[in-house]
């Protein structure tokens, strides 16, 4: 048995270490943050000014460089959501649900930026806003599909229950995500044909494509900077849940 006095000597322990380890996360944070600030603006210039305007779409090409990596990032963050939920389910271990969640709304935001620039891009490239195509429909369910995600959270209160099912769920979800990728290749489509990797006819022009890599990296460290807030906030959430279930227990 520990003293008083040893008790809190080691409550002060605590303390100074997690104080420390907080200053030190937030200046990580605060690393990526002005990292972020930088790449935007280069990759600004890039989009307007070095890179070319395409011959046939004109300037609104330029929103490629903005649509391309927004989806990219998107189905990066549902494939953390993925891997996350099976930690989840082998370790039920906590953290995992909340990077889990965080990836999850982070990816959602991502994917309904792809479905608002793929229509403006749209529109004057195509003539229509919208069309019911393989990509354009298994991309707007995998927005659906991850928005239930997120509306499970919200709608069942026992903590446990809602990382289980939110981590089934977010598991099977992500089965649409190499559909989504694959639509193009496998289905005759109206949504354009991969410019990399997609054969010979394929490519870009060697400034497009630099840029293309910018915005790209520019949008992972956006997506990396609002991803680890969102942990932090869904760790505070989980601590004041387990402040007010003792705080129940101590008055029952």
């Amino acid at each position: 048995m520990l003293g008083l006095r040893d008790q809190k000597n080691l409550a002060h322990l605590y303390s100074q270490r997690s104080t420390a380890y907080e200053n030190l996360r937030d200046l990580d944070n605060a690393v990526l943050e002005s990292a972020l600030f930088m790449w935007m603006a280069v990759a600004l210039v890039m989009v307007f000014y070095y890179a070319p305007i395409e011959k046939s779409q004109g300037i609104v090409q330029k929103i490629f460089y903005f649509h391309v990596p927004l989806a990219w990032n998107a189905f990066l963050g549902f494939l953390i959501v993925f891997i996350a939920s099976f930690r989840y389910l082998a370790t039920r271990d906590p953290k995992w649900d909340a990077r889990a969640v965080a990836a999850a709304e982070v990816g959602v935001l991502f994917t309904t930026l792809v479905l608002i620039t793929g229509p403006i891009w749209a529109k004057p490239t195509w003539g229509i806003w919208w069309t019911w195509d393989a990509r354009l429909t298994l991309t707007f369910v995998l927005w659906l599909i991850y928005l239930g995600y997120l509306m499970l959270r919200r709608y069942v209160e026992s903590p446990e229950r809602r990382a289980v099912l939110s981590a089934i769920v977010g598991i099977i979800g992500f089965i649409d995500v190499p559909l989504v990728y694959f639509a193009i290749r496998w289905w005759r489509t109206q949504h354009p044909q991969p410019v990399l990797m997609g054969g010979q006819d394929s490519g870009l022009d060697p400034k497009m494509r630099a840029t293309l890599m910018v915005c790209s990296a520019t949008f992972l460290l956006l997506y990396t900077v609002m991803f680890r807030r969102r942990v932090a906030v869904e760790r505070m959430k989980m601590l004041v849940d387990d402040l007010r279930e003792q705080a129940e227990g101590a008055r029952s």
